[in-house]
């Protein structure tokens, strides 16, 4: 599903319908995923589709800028050490027309239910798109279609054996790759203190050969100030 088309383009996949054809305006797009439908006209009349994997941040709306995963197991850090485990990660499927160089945003959709939680305190904390995940040591089979693996590294940089439950991470510097059987990312979590992290991602693939996402916030040109998130209510 994932790639770049030449419009016409008809596509069916688990979940998901999505045509561009051509009328007497330009194109007419349509999608369905999970009984809803999206209709556009679009006023062009050359063009190519891109659809790839973006971040969990755009369904049913805006609401967040970070991404907590809760891990299914509590992980005990050893002091001075790093250590290397899998988890996965929630995706949203973007549609994107490129034409005379330039590209725009067709449409966002997602075969997963959409959760929020908040991290830390009611009045000053951070709401966060939520996602439960396994925790393993090697990469999890998944569907490319509904979820992504993160590779994260666990650097604890203090003397203290440390407990870690859920990471949280900057969702709009998600660094993301993708093939036709795997959606991955890279990231790292610096354990500062007992209960004080910072995660960042890595721009680099998890297999050879990956092609890397279109990056919706550069497609927007929304500046993005911190490339890190500060686990700072605990780990």
């Amino acid at each position: 599903m994932f790639g770049q088309y030449t419009i016409p383009v008809e596509i069916a996949a688990e979940g998901v319908s999505l045509a561009i054809e051509r009328d007497d305006k330009g194109f007419r797009y349509r999608s369905t995923c999970n009984g809803v439908t999206v209709e556009k006209e679009i006023l062009t009349r050359t063009g190519t589709v891109l659809i790839n994997p973006v971040e969990p941040l755009h369904l049913p709306k805006e609401l967040a800028k970070a991404l907590l995963i809760e891990l299914d197991k509590t992980l005990v850090v050893e002091p001075a050490t790093t250590k290397t485990v899998f988890l996965t990660f929630p995706i949203e499927i973007g549609v994107f027309i490129t034409a005379n160089e330039t590209v725009e945003v067709l449409d966002i959709f997602s075969l997963r239910p959409q959760k929020f939680t908040l991290y830390g305190d009611p009045r000053t904390g951070v709401i966060c798109k939520y996602w439960r995940s396994t925790v393993s040591a090697t990469v999890p089979a998944v569907n490319p279609r509904r979820e992504g693996v993160v590779q994260l590294r666990i650097n604890n940089s203090t003397s203290d054996w440390v407990t870690v439950t859920r990471a949280v991470f900057n969702a709009y510097t998600m660094k993301i790759y993708y093939n036709e059987r795997l959606v991955s990312m890279r990231a790292t979590m610096k354990i500062l203190l007992r209960n004080l992290a910072e995660t960042t991602f890595t721009d680099e693939p998890l297999e050879r050969g990956m092609t890397k996402s279109l990056e919706l916030y550069t497609v927007r040109k929304l500046q993005v100030p911190l490339t890190k998130f500060i686990m700072e209510a605990g780990l």
